[in-house]
Order: structure tokens, then C-alpha cells, then sequence
């Protein structure tokens, strides 16, 4: 594992104490913050999808109705191990300017904000990312809409370049929806630090820490997930309102995403689609020049959430 070094250390103290740490990674995962989440005793768990209401219909007087039932599914829901470990050098750790607890505290951060990278991009891609994880949006969805036929939750953009393509969902997160899990009646637990000998053919002594959690995704309905696919920098090929729109006629009455996932490419490719209406209406600013439309917020009144989670070099499909 890769060490802090005295190099890090020095960069550090030479750092203004009142402004802070200013992280450079720009892969958060809002995604994360967005969803619910839930906790669970153990670590797996069922739920029943209603698949079928019961039959009704009109009849003559005296005439009888056929008696019928709902039809439901089992789904199991697993959660699994996402860990982390984290360790420092006591000597670098003791070198630190603000003293050990507060490098300490800085090392937690950082793992923390990684397990929250590495939880976004399973949500998005699953076992494609780590097959030890659990099943991720884009999965799931090509599940639920091989069972819906003509119905499908799925719009292409009309992208060709291959493997330059990336993806829109439209997401709803209330109850039967997608939801984060986390198993053993608890979220992240990072454990105490400790100190330890680590090395191999020499040692030395470190602080070290683990983080642990167990976390699945349920998705209850297989209308809360659609996909805008295949959406790149190919001319006509990318995000629009109008793609939005039409995949949101597909969901059923009654049924409608409270979110849309995006990443940044597919933002601006929404944003340049609406200036180059301001542009061709003639509109400018007071200066004269070409009004650019704002950083889209929401699209046909559901809002966005823009996130790195979501690749542009996926497979066309």
C-alpha cells in the first residue's frame, strides 16, 4: 500500500491551516447522497413485487365474477462487503504540523470519500465494476425491461461512434423504488485507529484503520429505472429534452422518475441543445452578445443530478 512520505507531509504544513485541505478528486458520487438508504439486521432479505392485480370487469345481473388473485415475485436482496484499510507511519503521522489525530482525521476523509466513489459506480455498473459487489442500475434495468417488451423503459440517443457512448437514467426513489441497503444494523464503520507492525521482510510501526459496511441496492419496480442509452459526441447523438421526453412517455400513469443521472458531457450536450435555441431566437444580452442557456438543473420538471459515476466510453448497445 502506498505510504504518505515526508514529501506529503512537508506539502501539508506548508498548507494555510484556515482554508484546509482542498481535495482535487473530482469523482464524488452525488448519486450516493440522493438515494435512501436503509439498514437491515442481517445481510440478505426478500422482498414480494406485485406482478398482477385481480381481474375485474363488468357482468350482467345474475351472472357471477371469476374469482382471482394478485401474483407476486420473490426478489432477494443481498448486501456485501465493502471495505477499505487505511494505515499511515507513525513517524510521518508524528511529523505532521497539526499533530498526529489531525492527519489521522485526514486519511479517514480520504478513505471515506473513496469508499463513497467506489459505492457510485457500483450503483451504476454493478458487477461490471467489482463482481464481488451487487448489481448496479445498468444491469438491473436490461433485467426488468427483457420482461417488457414493446413497453421498455429504454430510449437510444442515436449514438454510432463505438465505445464512446454513456448513458441517462431516469430514477425514482420512494419506497418500492431504488434505495441504497446496508446489512449488520449499521452504514460505514470505520474502526478505531490502532498501531501496528505492517511491512513484510521489514517492519515498522503505523496507525491503521479499517472501514467496513455491507451494502446492497434494491430496486423494487421495474418501472423505477429507465435509460436514455447510447449517447455520445456524435452530431444528433446527444442529450436533449426532447430524448427525455420521450423516454419519459414510457412510463406508465402513475409511474414517473424523480431524478435524472447524468454525467457532465451529457449536461453540457443538454445545455449547448437549449442555447442553440436562445441562439436561433435571436435572444441577447444587454452587451449584444449570445445568451448561452444556464447549466441545466432539470429537464421536462424532473431534476438532475450530474455525476462522474457514469462513463463516456461505454459499448453501444
Amino acid at each position: 500500500m502506498a505510504q504518505a512520505n515526508l514529501l506529503d507531509i512537508a506539502k501539508l504544513n506548508g498548507s494555510d491551516t484556515i482554508v484546509g485541505l482542498i481535495e482535487e478528486t473530482l469523482t464524488y458520487a452525488p448519486e450516493v447522497q440522493i438515494m435512501p438508504a436503509r439498514t437491515i439486521r442481517g445481510t440478505s432479505y426478500k422482498i414480494a413485487s406485485r406482478v398482477s392485480y385481480p381481474g375485474v370487469g363488468f357482468r350482467a345481473a345474475n351472472e357471477g365474477s371469476t374469482p382471482t388473485k394478485s401474483e407476486f415475485e420473490n426478489q432477494l436482496i443481498e448486501c456485501y462487503i465493502l471495505s477499505g484499510a487505511v494505515q499511515a507511519d507513525l513517524a510521518v503521522a508524528r511529523a505532521y504540523e497539526d499533530g498526529e489525530q489531525a492527519w489521522k482525521d485526514i486519511e479517514s476523509i480520504g478513505v471515506m470519500r473513496q469508499a463513497m466513489i467506489e459505492l457510485g459506480s457500483q450503483v451504476i455498473y454493478g458487477t461490471s465494476v467489482d463482481a464481488k459487489g451487487f448489481p448496479g442500475l445498468q444491469a438491473i434495468h436490461t433485467a426488468f425491461n427483457a420482461g417488457l417488451g414493446a413497453s421498455a423503459l429504454t430510449v437510444d440517443a442515436g449514438g454510432t461512434t463505438a465505445a464512446t457512448g454513456s448513458s441517462v437514467y431516469g430514477i425514482n426513489t420512494d419506497t418500492q423504488g431504488v434505495q441504497l441497503v446496508f446489512g449488520a444494523g449499521t452504514t460505514f464503520e470505520l474502526g478505531e485507529w490502532r498501531i501496528e507492525n505492517v511491512g513484510t521482510a521489514s517492519v515498522y510501526p503505523a496507525h491503521v484503520a479499517n472501514l467496513t459496511a455491507w451494502v446492497g441496492m434494491q430496486v423494487g419496480s421495474k418501472y423505477s429505472v429507465g435509460r436514455l442509452k447510447d449517447a455520445t459526441a456524435d452530431s444528433g447523438g446527444g442529450v436533449t429534452d426532447a430524448k427525455l421526453a420521450e423516454l419519459l412517455s414510457k412510463y406508465p400513469v402513475g409511474y414517473r422518475p424523480n431524478y435524472w443521472l447524468m454525467n457532465r458531457r451529457s449536461a453540457f450536450q443538454l445545455q449547448s441543445s437549449r442555447s442553440s435555441s436562445v441562439i436561433y431566437s435571436g435572444v441577447k444580452s444587454s452587451s449584444g452578445a449570445e445568451v448561452f442557456a444556464p447549466l441545466p438543473s432539470e429537464s421536462n420538471g424532473i431534476p438532475i443530478v450530474i455525476t462522474d459515476s457514469i462513463l463516456n466510453d461505454e459499448v453501444l448497445s
